[in-house]
């Protein structure tokens, strides 16, 4: 028990740094002009110190990694708690690779607040250590889903710098396609956010919304001797055929269709609602604050920066990333998938949506070397696949059932 709860520590504590390693970033960047100081020592100085932040707290995090999976007798990456929790590790771990090859301080000022977030995200779930269920006691947990998250954590850099490129270089001075799918890229982000904030804070509240599944319900869904669900945020989704034990602040407005399979998809379905609510509240509170697209907010603290140098990091990390992920993500699950279940491929949900990543990452690099797509179209697909990726991560993992559902919960 001590080993477990000295885990949690050393992961606050990377938290903690984070959080701050990316408020300093942010400073380096956007007080540049303030009056009196020198835009490039002001960028240096609070760069480094924002740089050896997030290094104490990778290495806070690494000791999180070591003891948890002491702890655990297996490798961190068993349910979703452990498992966005080290792909925020590989995260920053490729951030620390890029900033000491290119040296370039506002790389930190997109991937900090990502890995903030994904660290955040984290929590959300269960930390608890259970034993590992019979497909999960293999050596390929260790081989597959860390090399899986090792290469989405260097495609996130490719995602950020790709995202700095377009905020750098798409017009701010006038709304165009290219202004909107920006600014829909960022409220999906926010949707992120503010999820991980309404969750953490309805989970505080304790507010719960309990429901019970009738009886031919609970045969449906193979659900004996466990027939209540709990909602943490708000019920604006009840499960199909259900009946409500114990209210919550509101009343469902609907009933989850009867098509969606398992006992927590209605609760699923219901988070992704309260998602796209917050993030959208978040994004159209934020434009009210500033009174200009976000775009346009970020964007002057990035004019110094080479948009050629950024189109180089975002390539370089997808071209790094890809293969890394082509082996975690589909032939070491494809051998381990054989092993577990007797079949290389199934149509599992999880695993037609890494072909789907895989396949997309594809095209990037064949359109970009093949097609001549460098700058704002390397950029946007760069942007667009880790999109995909965060899709996998959310939506397929918390809405749709399958054989990989056992990590979702």
């Amino acid at each position: 028990m001590q080993l477990i709860q000295l885990s949690d520590w050393l992961l606050d504590i990377a938290f903690v740094l984070y959080v701050l390693s990316s408020i300093v970033f942010v400073v380096a960047m956007t007080g540049k002009n303030w009056a009196g100081r020198d835009p490039k020592q002001h960028e240096l100085k609070y760069g480094r110190t924002a740089y050896w932040l997030a290094v104490v707290g990778f290495l806070a995090q690494t000791g999180y990694v070591v003891t948890r999976w002491i702890a655990g007798g297996h490798s961190p990456t068993s349910n979703m708690f452990e498992f966005i929790a080290f792909l925020d590790y590989c995260i920053i771990l490729a951030y620390l690779i890029i900033y000491r090859i290119y040296k370039l301080t506002v790389i930190g000022m997109f991937v900090l607040p990502l890995g903030v977030i994904m660290l955040a995200y984290s929590y959300v779930f269960p930390k608890e250590i259970t034993p590992l269920i019979p497909a999960l006691q293999s050596y390929w947990l260790h081989i597959h889903v860390t090399t899986a998250a090792l290469g989405e954590g260097i495609l996130a850099v490719g995602f950020a710098a790709g995202l700095m490129y377009l905020v750098r270089t798409v017009p701010q001075d006038r709304a165009t396609k290219s202004t909107r799918w920006l600014e829909t890229v960022l409220a999906v982000v926010l949707m992120l956010v503010g999820f991980i904030g309404m969750d953490s804070a309805f989970a505080r509240m304790d507010a719960k919304t309990v429901f019970e599944l009738n009886q031919n319900q609970e045969n449906t869904q193979n659900q004996a001797g466990n027939t209540k669900i709990e909602y943490t945020l708000p019920a604006i989704v009840a499960p199909n055929g259900s009946t409500v034990v114990q209210a919550g602040p509101i009343t469902p407005l609907f009933e989850a269709p009867a098509w969606m399979e398992g006992k927590d998809a209605a609760r699923k379905l219901n988070t992704m609602i309260w998602s796209v609510i917050s993030g959208l509240v978040l994004y159209v509170g934020l434009r009210l604050i500033f009174r200009k697209r976000l775009g346009a907010v970020i964007q002057p603290s990035l004019n110094s920066i080479e948009p050629e140098l950024l189109d180089e990091i975002s390539y370089r990390a997808v071209s790094i990333g890809y293969p890394v992920f082509t082996l975690g993500a589909l032939i070491f699950a494809m051998i381990w998938a054989e092993e577990a279940w007797g079949r290389f491929w199934g149509w599992d949900p999880k695993e037609v949506w890494a072909l789907i990543v895989w396949l997309f990452y594809s095209a990037y690099l064949h359109l970009r070397l093949s097609r001549g797509w460098i700058g704002a179209k390397s950029a946007w697909m760069s942007v667009i696949g880790f999109v995909i990726i965060l899709i996998t991560l959310v939506v397929v993992n918390l809405v749709i059932a399958g054989l990989h559902s056992y990590a979702g919960v």
